[in-house]
């Protein structure tokens, strides 16, 4: 079965930073735009980050402008979330999902807990 696995979440201090990574499993990721959504403990869920197939273009939501870089590893079949001056308020589980559009059903996500 087709999908792809989030990993990399974990607890950080403000002003940290984390790495999530995106692998695909049961098909070529290459083909894809991939994005990263995210949702915060009784939040809705939110688009973060969207990078082409290629990896030549990316999207930012102006939250996480400047301190969040997507890119791609098509070698590796992975897409990363490096993610850097992390603020509480991205405390939340983060997905990644094929062409950077809503999943009908969602997978665990990695969680993201930024806290002193």
């Amino acid at each position: 079965q087709a999908h792809l696995v989030e990993s990399g979440g974990g607890l950080v201090q403000p002003g940290g930073s984390l790495r999530l990574s995106c692998a695909a499993s049961g098909f070529n990721l290459d083909y894809y735009g991939i994005g990263w959504f995210r949702q915060a403990p009784g939040a809705e869920r939110e688009a973060v980050s969207c990078i082409s197939s290629s990896g030549d273009t990316t999207k930012y939501t102006d939250s996480v402008k400047g301190r969040f870089t997507t890119f791609r590893d098509n070698a590796k079949k992975t897409v990363y979330l490096q993610m850097n001056s992390l603020k509480p308020e991205d405390t939340a589980v983060y997905y990644c999902v094929p062409d950077c559009a809503p999943l009908a059903a969602w997978g665990q996500g990695t969680q993201v807990i930024v806290s002193s």
